[in-house]
């Protein structure tokens, strides 16, 4: 529109430039015309008079003089003019010295014969130079009458003489200017530029006026609503079209949108960290879980990738990614091991950043970690009964036992092979817990029931080591899975019997609210040191080992517990003082939530 805008100021100055110039060529050339012709009309009616008066007094010498003017007036140096005629009849009479110097338009010259000017009525004749070597002065001598021009190149004009000689012997000469069209030109400058630029003022009003005027309803388009407009009707078809444009970035831009929301949605519900950087190292975005895995704020995006760590292998895995190499390694960070996977973003063969993502695989490795210990201690524990078993059998095969200690020798031989069946159970027991796919059957359970059958399994066992069970409860029930519940509680109350002392207790408490079940059993055994506390739900772990060994224990029972509680969505809490007993409280809630 601005540029609209000058073009239409340009326009129209340009055109009131050229009515002025024309105007004023105009103006001059009816001046000079009217000038001439007014000079020739005025000259032409007081001829008509002088010769009306003085027509019997013409002397034969002034009528040859005439003649001769006349006759010579066709050659080519004398062009008689309306003038000359004039002078002729005009020069006896008086008032012709006063019309010449009373008219602006001529200079009138009265030269003696030898050139000398007698008189000026414009210039100092005392100043002026002898005129005896003028064209015209020297053809009025010869022919009575003469006439030349001419150009003055610094003036720009023509300057045209007439002499005529009188009967004294003295010429009179009359000069008169006419101007060139340069000349014209020049004295029309100042004007002309005065007049140009008021018009190059009025103009610029004009154009400001009419463009402001013009450009008005296009600056108040309403461009959402192209179509909306009524302006020229010029401009439909660009309406249209940016209505087809806007319609189309809009739904790109819904698209693009859409996409950058499930984008969001699908890293923001990630459990494993993303970060996208660009080659400088700048975060890109990230989502919350690589936050939260380096303990950092979102005021990090924007920063280098470094701000999140600055130990030398991760620094070597992003250099490394960014040279253009996949790249994966286990970091340490803030007690958790962290698999870092990344891999480079490459455009036209050249790397313009890289994805880097990070997953916690704490847990991963401590499972590892336990199945390779697990399967070390398998071994271990199935190679004792096993050694015993064999050694006692190869002792009675070899006939070197005596006939009244074989059924001791047998009894060895069955408490090793039950300890082992109890091993190989609970193994199998604890793996199918770990596999989490044994399909379970939820039905509501009897929780004062599954206690009291617990008991009736282990009294003998607590009669043998004259521990003493009690139950404090009332009857409830709870949507569960009765082999679990059962495992849980039957190895949490085998553990107190084994580990308590000579006619202690273990006495279970049943409490309930609206939504969950408690199940606390406390014994006054030994208790648990407080540095095993957090241990003895690994799988084959002991606190006392040699009195594990005494008791018969498999390492197991506690570990099986904890997966039980986690399969059935509850929770385990251990209690324990060294010397005072230990209470185990499991939480349970009444109603299964898939």
């Amino acid at each position: 529109m601005k540029k609209n805008k000058y073009v239409v100021i340009g326009v129209t100055g340009l055109t009131v430039l050229c009515i002025g110039v024309w105007s004023g060529v105009a103006i001059m050339w009816s001046r000079q015309n009217k000038t001439e012709e007014s000079a020739t009309q005025e000259t032409s009616e007081k001829t008509t008079e002088e010769k009306a008066t003085d027509n019997t007094d013409t002397t034969q010498e002034e009528k040859s003089t005439f003649l001769f003017a006349e006759e010579t007036s066709e050659t080519e140096d004398a062009v008689p003019e309306p003038w000359g005629e004039f002078l002729q009849e005009k020069q006896y009479e008086e008032n012709i010295t006063d019309w010449l110097l009373t008219d602006p338009g001529y200079c009138l010259l009265d030269i003696d014969q030898d050139g000398t000017v007698l008189f000026d009525n414009e210039a100092d004749v005392s100043e002026m130079k002898n005129h005896s070597d003028r064209t015209e002065f020297q053809k009025a001598e010869k022919y009575g009458a003469g006439e030349s021009s001419r150009y003055s190149d610094t003036l720009s004009e023509k300057t045209i003489y007439y002499a005529l000689r009188l009967k004294d012997g003295t010429v009179l000469r009359v000069s008169g200017t006419q101007d060139s069209v340069l000349a014209l030109v020049e004295n029309l400058i100042f004007p002309l530029c005065g007049l140009l630029c008021l018009m190059l003022i009025l103009s610029g009003i004009m154009a400001s006026a009419i463009s402001k005027r013009i450009v008005k309803p296009i600056n108040e388009l309403d461009l959402e609503s192209p179509e909306e407009n009524r302006i020229y009707e010029e401009l439909s078809p660009l309406l249209s079209k940016i209505h087809r444009q806007n319609r189309e970035i809009q739904n790109q831009l819904e698209l693009a949108k859409q996409q950058q929301e499930e984008f969001a949605l699908i890293t923001e519900n990630m459990r494993e960290g993303l970060i996208v950087i660009d080659k400088y190292t700048m975060i890109l975005s990230a989502n919350s879980s690589a936050w939260n895995l380096f303990h950092m704020d979102r005021v990090c995006q924007g920063e280098s990738v470094y701000c999140l760590d600055r130990e030398e292998e991760f620094r070597h895995a992003i250099e490394q990614v960014l040279s253009g190499e996949h790249t994966e390694l286990v970091l340490k960070l803030n007690g958790s091991d962290i698999q870092l996977i990344a891999n480079p973003v490459i455009r036209d063969k050249k790397t313009e950043g890289a994805v880097v993502l990070l997953v916690n695989v704490t847990e991963k490795l401590e499972r590892e970690s336990l199945r390779r210990e697990f399967s070390a201690n398998v071994s271990h524990e199935l190679k004792t009964p096993l050694t015993s078993i064999s050694g006692f059998a190869e002792i009675m095969q070899g006939g070197l036992v005596k006939c009244e200690d074989i059924p001791q020798f047998a009894g060895r031989i069955y408490k090793e092979s039950q300890r082992l069946l109890q091993l190989v159970e609970d193994v199998i027991q604890i793996s199918q817990l770990d596999e989490e796919k044994t399909p379970y059957t939820w039905e509501p359970v009897d929780v004062y029931q599954v206690c009291k059958n617990a008991f009736e399994s282990l009294k003998e066992k607590a009669k043998r080591l004259n521990v003493h069970l009690y139950i404090c409860g009332e009857y409830m029930k709870m949507e569960a899975v009765r082999t679990l519940l059962e495992e849980a509680v039957y190895n949490v109350c085998d553990n107190a019997i084994k580990y308590n002392r000579n006619d202690g207790s273990v006495s279970v408490f049943l409490t309930q609210t609206a939504q969950e079940i408690q199940i606390v059993v406390k014994d006054t055994g030994v208790g648990i040191p407080k540095e095993d506390q957090d241990r003895v739900f690994e799988r084959f772990y002991r606190v006392d080992k040699s009195h594990s060994k005494e008791i018969g224990g498999t390492g197991l029972g506690l570990s099986i517990v904890k997966h039980a509680v986690g399969a059935l969505k509850g929770s385990v809490i251990l209690r324990s003082e060294e010397g005072n007993g230990t209470e185990i409280c499991m939480k349970f809630p009444k109603v299964h939530k898939e």
